[in-house]
C-alpha cells in the first residue's frame, strides 16, 4: 500500500496530546481533549480563566477523526478565537478537491444533482448570514491547531490521565485523577468541573446525570478506508465530498486525507459484526471502480437521541457529546456552541460580575436548543432511509450501463433526491433561546415567535436571537469583530442617553463592555429599534429606545442573573420591515 503523502500544513494524522502532571488547584477542570474540550480551554483563557485539560487517551489519530464539515457559525467562533487561519491553512487533503457536496452513483459513476461548485472567475458575494463561509477539515486539524494555541498560553493540557472520583462542597470540587501508565493517583482542586469527554461521559456518571431519548435498535458503521494512487481513475482533484446512491453503498464518500476516505456501512443489527470483505466490498461500490483499498478503522455510531436530563450539577457541567448524543451531523458545531454559550457564564461568575445562578440559564438555553436539533436530525435520518429504500426498489442503474433507459432512471432518482433535500440554515444559526430567565423578552414576543426551521432562517434581531451580523467598515470587519469577547451595546441613534447609562453602570462594575456606532440606515432596518445590548456569546438581551424605569443597573442584573424575570413593560417605538422582507415586531422598555 502505498504510503500517505504530504499533505501540505502540518502533520494531523498523529496528534499526541501532553503528558505532563495536572495542576493540583485549577479554575475549571476540563475532562476531555477531544476538539469540544479544547475549544472550551480556548474560550475560557480568551475571558482570562484559569483552566486545565485532562484525557484518558494520549492522543488523537486522524482514521478514527469524527467530524469533518463545520457551518458558518462554527467559523464566527473560530474568527473570534483569531484561530481561523490556522485551521485553513492545516489541510489533510488539497482544498481544490473540495467542490460542494456531490449526489453521485459512485466517484467514478454518475451525478444525480448538479452541485454548484466554485467558480475561479465568480468570487460571489458575502453569505447572507454570516461574514464567513462552512469550512471541511477533520477533527484533528481542531486538535491541532488548539493544543498548539492553548501551549502558546501556558494551558495546562494533560494526556494519559483519567477521572475516577468527584467531591463537591459549597466552595468547589476534589476530582481524583489517575495516570494511566503508573497508577499514580493525585488530587486537583476545581471551581467546576467541565466534562467533555464522549458519550460515555465518566464526568456524567460520576456526577449521578441520567439521560433521555430513544435507544438505538440498529448500527451502523463509519469506515476509514486507505487507497493508494486511484488519479489515473478518478482524477487528480476528485470531488471530496459526495452522498453515494447505489445499490450497495450508500451515504457520505468524504476525503480525510489524500489517501484515506471516509464510507458508511449499514445499518446492521445490533448484534450483528460484519466482516472485513463484507466492508471493503461495500467500500469498492462507493468508489465505483476497481481499487485496492486497505480497512483502517470501523467505528459505531447510531441514528438516536440521548440527551442528559441537565447539563449542569451544583459545580459539575456537561458539553458535547457528554450532554447530547444523536444522529451524526453537526455534533462538533453544537458542542462548540455549548461552551461558547458556557464561557462567558463561568468567566462572570468566577470575576464576581454574577452568582451562580447565572450558570443555571446554560442548561435552560442549550438542552432545549439540543433537543431541536436532535429531533430533526432523527426524523431526517429515518426520511433518508425511507427514500433510500424507495429508490433501492424501483432500480439503480449499474455505472456501465450507458442506455436512455438508465439514463432516464438517474433522471428519476435525481428527481426524486430533490424532493428531500432541503437547507440547514436555520441548523447552522437559529440558536434561539426562548425559555431564559436571562433574556429581557418583550411583551408577547414568544407568542409571536415562527416556528423553528431547519432549513429556514431569517435574520432576527429579537431577544434571545443570534444579534444578526454584518461589515461595519470598508476594510472587511464586522460587527462581531468590533464586539469581541465582551458585552456590547449596538447604537443606532444620535442619542446618546442608553449609551451614556449602560456605560457608566459597567464601569461602575468593572464589566467588559462595548460600545459600536452604527449609522447605516440598514443596520437600523434590520435590528428595527435605537439601542440593542448583545452578551458576549452574540446574542441579543435587550433592545429599545429608552431604558425602563428601573434603569441600565436592572437590565444588566437581570441578564447576569442576578434578579428573576417580571413583566415587561411596553414602550412606543416604531416597527420597521427588516431588508430580509420578515416583519420586526416593534422592540420594547425591558425591566427585570
Amino acid at each position: 500500500m502505498t504510503e500517505l503523502s504530504a499533505t501540505g500544513g502540518r502533520d494531523v494524522h498523529t496528534v499526541p496530546f501532553p503528558t505532563a502532571a495536572p495542576p493540583a488547584a485549577i479554575d475549571i477542570l476540563i475532562v476531555g481533549a477531544g476538539p469540544v474540550g479544547l475549544a472550551a480551554a480556548v474560550e475560557l483563557t480568551s475571558r482570562g480563566v484559569r483552566a486545565a485539560v485532562i484525557d484518558r487517551a494520549r492522543g488523537a489519530t486522524l482514521v478514527r477523526a469524527g467530524a469533518m464539515g463545520h457551518t458558518p457559525r462554527v467559523v464566527e467562533h473560530l474568527r473570534r478565537w483569531r484561530l481561523l487561519q490556522r485551521i485553513r491553512d492545516a489541510w489533510t487533503y488539497p482544498p481544490e478537491w473540495h467542490r460542494g457536496t456531490r449526489l453521485v452513483t459512485s466517484l467514478a459513476g454518475h451525478e444525480l444533482v448538479p452541485a454548484s461548485g466554485p467558480s475561479f472567475t465568480d468570487r460571489g458575494s458575502a453569505a447572507r448570514h454570516s461574514a464567513d463561509e462552512a469550512l471541511r477539515r477533520p477533527q484533528t486539524v481542531f486538535q491541532r491547531v488548539f493544543l498548539d494555541h492553548l501551549a502558546e498560553q501556558g494551558v495546562s493540557v494533560s494526556g494519559g490521565w483519567e477521572l475516577t472520583a468527584l467531591r463537591e462542597d459549597a466552595d468547589g470540587v476534589d476530582a481524583e485523577v489517575v495516570n494511566v501508565d503508573s497508577g499514580r493517583s493525585q488530587t486537583v482542586r476545581a471551581a467546576y468541573v467541565l466534562g467533555t469527554d464522549g458519550g460515555s461521559s465518566t464526568t456524567r456518571r460520576l456526577a449521578g446525570i441520567a439521560r433521555e431519548g430513544e435507544h438505538a435498535t440498529e448500527k451502523l458503521l463509519r469506515l476509514i478506508v486507505r487507497t493508494g494512487d486511484i488519479s489515473d481513475r478518478v482524477g487528480p482533484a476528485p470531488s471530496a465530498t459526495n452522498i453515494v446512491v447505489n445499490a450497495r453503498a450508500s451515504g457520505f464518500l468524504a476525503a480525510v486525507s489524500a489517501r484515506d476516505w471516509r464510507v458508511y456501512a449499514g445499518p446492521y443489527p445490533l448484534d450483528h459484526e460484519p466482516g472485513e470483505d463484507e466492508l471493503l466490498e461495500i467500500g469498492r461500490a462507493a468508489f465505483g471502480c476497481d481499487v485496492d483499498l486497505e480497512l483502517l478503522s470501523a467505528t459505531t455510531f447510531y441514528h438516536a437521541t440521548r440527551i442528559a436530563e441537565t447539563f449542569r450539577r451544583g459545580r459539575v457541567l456537561l458539553a458535547g457529546d457528554a450532554a447530547h448524543v444523536r444522529t451524526p451531523g453537526g455534533n462538533l458545531g453544537e458542542g462548540i456552541g455549548d461552551v461558547v454559550n458556557l464561557g462567558w457564564k463561568l468567566a462572570a461568575v468566577l470575576d464576581g460580575h454574577a452568582p451562580q445562578t447565572l450558570l443555571d440559564s446554560y442548561d435552560q438555553e442549550r438542552r432545549r436548543h439540543n433537543w431541536r436539533v436532535a429531533d430533526h436530525s432523527l426524523e431526517r435520518s429515518r426520511r433518508t432511509r425511507a427514500t433510500l429504500a424507495e429508490i433501492r426498489d424501483g432500480g439503480i442503474p449499474d455505472d456501465a450501463d450507458l442506455s436512455d433507459a438508465a439514463s432516464r432512471r438517474r433522471a428519476e432518482i435525481g428527481a426524486r433526491l430533490r424532493q428531500d433535500h432541503s437547507g440547514a440554515a436555520g441548523v447552522a444559526f437559529d440558536e434561539r433561546y426562548d425559555a431564559s430567565a436571562v433574556v429581557c423578552y418583550e411583551p408577547g414576543q414568544l407568542d409571536t415567535e415562527p416556528p423553528w426551521r431547519a432549513d429556514v432562517y431569517e435574520d432576527d434581531p429579537r431577544p434571545g436571537h443570534r444579534a444578526p451580523d454584518g461589515p461595519v467598515d470598508p476594510s472587511g470587519g464586522t460587527l462581531y469583530d468590533r464586539l469581541g469577547t465582551s458585552f456590547g451595546l449596538l447604537v443606532l441613534t444620535e442619542d446618546r442617553t442608553v449609551e451614556h447609562a449602560f456605560a457608566a453602570e459597567a464601569a461602575a462594575r468593572s464589566l467588559p463592555f462595548t460600545v459600536v456606532h452604527l449609522t447605516d440606515p440598514a443596520a437600523r432596518a434590520v435590528y428595527g429599534t435605537a439601542n440593542v445590548l448583545i452578551r458576549p456569546d452574540q446574542h441579543v438581551v435587550w433592545r429599545g429606545t429608552h431604558l425602563p424605569r428601573a434603569g441600565a443597573a436592572t437590565v444588566l442584573d437581570r441578564v447576569l442573573g442576578r434578579v428573576e424575570a417580571t413583566a415587561v413593560e411596553a414602550t412606543t417605538v416604531e416597527a420597521t420591515t427588516a431588508h430580509t422582507g420578515v416583519r420586526t415586531p416593534a422592540p420594547a422598555e425591558a425591566t427585570a
